[in-house]
């Protein structure tokens, strides 16, 4: 059987009578009506036809040499229909029907895996129907059936869309691991800010006491405590000890605005979106315009097949 076109296929048969031991001479087979009476014959005599349909039925007569000998033969070919309707209900619609659910699974986010078990879903459904197929066609035929290259066809782009899918998906986890990774840095480093500021406050603490030394040693100096020779040094020791006092403070004010900076800047960082969930937004857009428009030229390639003349 001839099954490409499967389920719009045409097969026809031959049926040849011909005298085995018989030549020409001895037994001569005619036909006894046309082409077109035979098949106007056939239809009125025809009340029910199934999964065929007749079209009509063809007769000719000829005479060909068959072992040293002329042989008079009359071969009849009826030619008949397949109905298409029921396959097409029962096939094809659903499988055009599992395409359009899965072009329209672009409408759900990426955030869940909602998405993704959807696809898988109607990927397995259309794997039920190839199934349901291999029961369906024959198993000798001389090309590929076109009903398999429109199955395979789905499968393959469905395959293509669940890939992107889970590429997206895996985009986005990765956007939300370094969001993660970066809120625990803030997080360490607004802990580091406090430490510092808390080590801030007890040095200046610490340095109002130092400034306090200097003024009880001049008092201890005026009560006859301390010699007068030494109120020059003390002078010059605490001068020295609140120098380095301030170049300490300097450096930690400056360190300090460094840190705080860094954070502040982090934190317009995080309220704009991620990286990679500006490119997976991307990514969905560019490949819904190409699945839209592979799904047309497919469409419409094995349209023009099913109804071309081969």
């Amino acid at each position: 059987m001839h099954v490409y076109k499967f389920p719009f296929d045409i097969q026809s048969c031959n049926l040849s009578f011909k005298s085995v031991v018989h030549s020409v001479e001895e037994i001569e087979l005619e036909q006894y009506l046309n082409s077109s009476k035979i098949t106007e014959g056939s239809n009125e005599l025809m009340r029910t036809q199934y999964e065929w349909l007749f079209i009509n039925m063809k007769v000719k007569s000829l005479t060909d040499n068959y072992f040293g000998f002329y042989q008079s033969t009359i071969i009849y070919t009826v030619t008949m229909k397949r109905r298409s309707a029921l396959y097409i209900i029962n096939f094809m619609l659903p499988v055009l029907f599992f395409l359009c659910l899965d072009l329209a699974s672009f409408l759900i986010s990426d955030s869940g895996g909602e998405k993704l078990s959807f696809k898988v879903t109607v990927l397995l459904a259309v794997t039920v129907l190839q199934l349901i197929l291999n029961e369906i066609l024959p198993t000798s035929s001389n090309r590929v059936p076109l009903i398999a290259v429109y199955c395979i066809g789905t499968f393959g782009l469905m395959m293509l869309s669940l890939l992107e899918t889970t590429v997206v998906m895996n985009l986005r986890g990765r956007d939300s691991v370094s969001q993660n990774n970066e809120a625990e840095k803030n997080h360490s480093r607004n802990e580091d800010c406090e430490d510092k500021r808390g080590k801030v406050s007890f040095r200046n603490s610490f340095r109002d006491v130092n400034k306090l030394i200097p003024s009880a040693s001049i008092c201890d100096v005026s009560n006859g405590e301390i010699p007068s020779e030494q109120l020059p040094a003390a002078k010059e020791g605490s001068s020295n000890q609140l120098m380095e006092d301030f170049e300490k403070l300097s450096d930690e004010l400056r360190e300090l605005v460094k840190t705080l900076t860094l954070f502040l800047n982090l934190r317009k960082e995080d309220e704009k979106p991620g990286y990679w969930n500006r490119k997976t937004k991307t990514i969905n857009k560019v490949f819904l315009i190409f699945y839209v428009i592979a799904a047309t030229l497919f469409l419409v390639f094995m349209f023009f097949s099913w109804n071309s003349e081969d």
